[in-house]
């Protein structure tokens, strides 16, 4: 029997929309799921010399939280005309609950959402901060001693070092913050303090202030792969601290090494294009 592409196009657009419910409904029962996770135990494979977990090596988050730490679908990106090359890929949020923004705080997130083309400092080549420069699309190394720990990511070749032996507060605030760090038994544990306060969190515009008070955890789960939390406390911005939750996995690869990345001969026509100096008129009358 024949059949119109009217009477056939109906049931198919139905079962389609039923599908895509059907995928809504489980990616949210499993991004739920994902973040009611507890914290894992230590798993150590290596230890240095001083009997400590062996965590050096280079490591990256395999997630979309760079683009949100939150759960998000697909959209389009800051550029639209760029179609999928620029689009945002959808990913499971990796925040154990919601961020607890404080109504003010929660309208500026709004506000820098809207204005991420210019205003997210990613796109200046401004420092990450902590803890956003750990999941960025871009390897870190771990540079582990008996005495202090160096990060090296290679995102704006920033640099930062945890100090073992408490160094207390920061001299001075900076975009990479003051690391003193201590051991829990296998679990690596980093007091971050003196922010700049002008970091963000991701690509959403998610943010917090210079009253910013990380403690990270990193919680070795064998030969390659670390368990990394990040708990955040800023008053200006949240209610409450809230925690960030992800796995990152060492580069096994024989060359695996970091490259350069020196983001600001990107940036330098956007920060500083204005400034540069115009092209006399063809027109204009020669010198005297």
């Amino acid at each position: 029997m024949a059949h119109s592409a009217g009477s056939i196009g109906a049931p198919l657009c139905t079962t389609w929309r039923l599908v895509a419910l059907l995928a809504a409904g489980c990616v949210l029962a499993i991004g739920a799921a994902a973040q009611a996770q507890s914290t894992p135990k230590p798993v150590v494979a290596k230890r240095t010399a001083a009997g400590k977990p062996d965590i050096s090596g280079i490591w990256e988050a395999m997630s979309a939280a760079s683009f949100n730490v939150e759960d998000h679908a697909a959209t389009f990106g800051p550029v639209p005309s760029l179609g999928a090359q620029a689009a945002v890929p959808p990913g499971f949020g990796v925040v154990k609950g919601q961020i607890p923004y404080l109504p003010a705080a929660l309208a500026q997130r709004d506000e820098n959402y809207k204005n991420r083309l210019t205003a997210d400092p990613e796109v200046k080549c401004y420092r990450a901060g902590v803890p956003r420069a750990t999941y960025m699309p871009q390897p870190f190394q771990i540079l582990q001693t008996d005495g202090d720990i160096l990060i090296a990511y290679q995102y704006a070749s920033a640099v930062r070092t945890i100090f073992m032996k408490d160094r207390g507060e920061a001299p001075i605030d900076s975009w990479m913050g003051w690391s003193n760090g201590h051991w829990e038994g296998d679990v690596l544990v980093v007091d971050v303090t003196g922010q700049i306060g002008q970091s963000w969190l991701d690509r959403a515009g998610n943010f917090a202030t210079a009253s910013l008070h990380v403690v990270e955890r990193y919680i070795p789960q064998g030969p390659d792969h670390l368990w990394y939390e990040a708990t955040l406390e800023d008053p200006a911005v949240y209610s409450r601290p809230w925690t960030i939750s992800l796995p990152l996995y060492r580069h096994v690869e024989p060359n695996a090494q970091l490259l350069e990345f020196k983001c600001e001969e990107f940036a330098e026509e956007l920060l500083y294009g204005h400034l540069a100096k115009k092209p006399e008129s063809a027109s204009a009358p020669p010198a005297r």
